[in-house]
């Protein structure tokens, strides 16, 4: 069984995420997970073994993002302080940030301000990816009418098709997704997008009401809807990066 531990490592001034597994493997590798930087090792190493591995670790990884500085992007963790103005699409959030002896963390939004109650985190890594679940609650919860009704207007105006919910999560795999149930589910990260894009992924979802794959009926399906959606693919490829919280 590996040995697993998670921590930040500095390269060039910015703190990275690493989870470090030592195993029975005769040498050492790293990769780009999806959270973290994923670190391997021989379990079976001396002291003085450790630290050359580790140094080796160091050096290669910073050799490679200097070589492919668009990889780091993947890993910066906005850093949140009270006062903060958050802009989601035309919307304002004015940050209200507030240290606790609380078990759990909560949060609300009232009159544009959303509060924020904080437990204590052990590192601020894991203190920012907090901030970052709740506001993306809290903000999801404050656009669903809005999303929901544009949801029901593209329907009805393109597929009228039986719709059984409309949901908002935080999600970084799919821009959304469509179940057969009836189910349409976009990623809070979309909220950050241009309306037009937005229109395009809720239309590329209402599209598997009728095509759940992507075959041609399906694309035809989209381009009927939406004739330049290949533009807003186009952004959402270009500018993922930005789009999130």
């Amino acid at each position: 069984m590996a040995n697993i531990r998670t921590y930040e490592i500095e390269i060039d001034g910015q703190k990275l995420p690493v989870k470090e597994y030592r195993e029975r493997r005769r040498g050492a590798r790293f990769s780009f997970g999806k959270d973290f930087i994923l670190f391997r090792m021989p379990i079976l190493l001396t002291p003085s073994q450790i630290d050359e591995c580790q140094e080796w670790f160091r050096t290669t990884l910073a050799k490679r993002l200097r070589q492919q500085p668009e990889l780091i992007e993947n890993y910066k963790i906005k850093s949140y302080r009270s006062g903060d103005i958050l802009k989601v699409g035309e919307r304002k959030y004015l940050l209200e940030i507030e240290n606790t002896q609380n078990k759990s963390h909560s949060a609300r939004l009232n009159n544009g301000i959303i509060s924020l109650k904080l437990a204590n985190e052990k590192s601020e890594m894991g203190l920012q990816k907090s901030i970052k679940t709740l506001l993306s609650r809290v903000v999801s919860k404050d656009f669903k009418p809005y999303i929901t009704r544009r949801v029901l207007e593209l329907n009805e105006l393109y597929f009228k098709k039986s719709i059984k919910s409309v949901n908002l999560k935080y999600n970084q795999s799919n821009w959304g997704s469509c179940s057969s149930k009836g189910n349409i589910n976009l990623s809070s990260r979309l909220l950050f997008a241009p309306n037009d894009v937005i229109d395009y992924v809720i239309i590329h979802e209402l599209s598997h009401l009728i095509e759940m794959n992507h075959s041609p009926r399906f694309w035809k399906l989209v381009s009927d809807a939406m004739p330049n959606y290949k533009e807003k693919e186009d952004w959402l490829k270009e500018n993922r990066m930005v789009c999130d919280f």
